[in-house]
């Protein structure tokens, strides 16, 4: 997945910022070189072609060059986005969000601040593990993500941040059932049918939503609160009819009529 977008990336980025210079330095990510006063062209274009000959990690110690001997130019500007894009193809996400915010606090009414809230979102987005890992990474990609479509929505890096935020929602719903399901299997019902309900509440168009109703059922009829089961299954039944869960919720209900009807009707019990 990685190295499609990094391809989209570029091709995105390189109008705006790119500059036919050459030249020649070098400079470990992270690592100090001494100082040799250069000048600015002489740097980017360094950098520049260090990026287009895939040294990624060279290309944004140059560009993180730019900015520090020369950090009051037009070039600076151009080279904080440039050395955070070169960090993200560096698979360098962490240097990639710093590169990216500095860039924002610094400029955060430029053009290419959008662009600057995309590399932030996606280089979140980049790190986020399957759901049997912490999910705090994923929430950041979510959160920046949204950042970006509320303050710049009708941009195309915004239509891509969308299509991305409904898989990261996706991921966290699954989580959600994953922690869910394994309560379940311990019989601790209530903190099962709590993740259930997040789905439900919070994730409402995810994939994971027709299984949460049926495990919703399945923990109320285990709770003793049949009625309750009936309306998750009545959900699961109205918008999902013609799925393997109201299948099984169907089955399940009709399997628990008897306590249905004495939850319904207390008197006659």
């Amino acid at each position: 997945m990685r190295i499609p977008l990094a391809r989209a990336l570029a091709l995105a980025l390189v109008p705006v910022l790119a500059f036919s210079v050459a030249g020649c330095a070098k400079r470990g990510a992270k690592t100090d070189l001494p100082y040799v006063a250069r000048d600015v062209g002489t740097l980017y274009s360094a950098g520049k072609q260090r990026l287009d000959q895939r040294q990624y990690k060279l290309a944004a110690a140059l560009f993180d060059e730019v900015e520090r001997q020369h950090p009051y130019s037009v070039w600076a500007r151009r080279a904080q986005l440039m050395g955070a894009f070169s960090y993200y193809l560096n698979q360098d996400y962490s240097e990639a969000v710093a590169s990216a915010q500095r860039f924002l606090a610094v400029h955060p009414g430029n053009r290419d601040a959008p662009y600057a809230y995309y590399l932030i979102g996606i280089s979140y987005y980049e790190q986020i593990a399957d759901v049997t890992r912490d999910q705090k990474i994923t929430q950041q990609a979510l959160d920046s993500l949204g950042e970006l479509t509320r303050r710049y929505p009708n941009t195309r890096y915004a239509a891509d941040a969308r299509l991305k935020m409904d898989l990261v929602r996706d991921h966290l719903a699954g989580k959600e059932m994953e922690i869910g399901r394994f309560y379940e299997g311990r019989g601790q019902w209530l903190a099962a049918t709590t993740r259930f309900r997040t789905v439900v509440d919070n994730y409402q168009m995810t994939t994971h939503v027709p299984e949460a109703l049926l495990r919703l059922t399945e923990a109320y009829l285990a709770l003793g609160v049949p009625m309750e089961a009936q309306k998750a299954a009545a959900v699961l039944g109205a918008n999902y009819p013609g799925t393997d869960w109201y299948k099984r919720a169907y089955d399940l209900m009709q399997k628990n009529q008897d306590k249905l009807a004495k939850a319904q009707n207390p008197a006659a019990s």
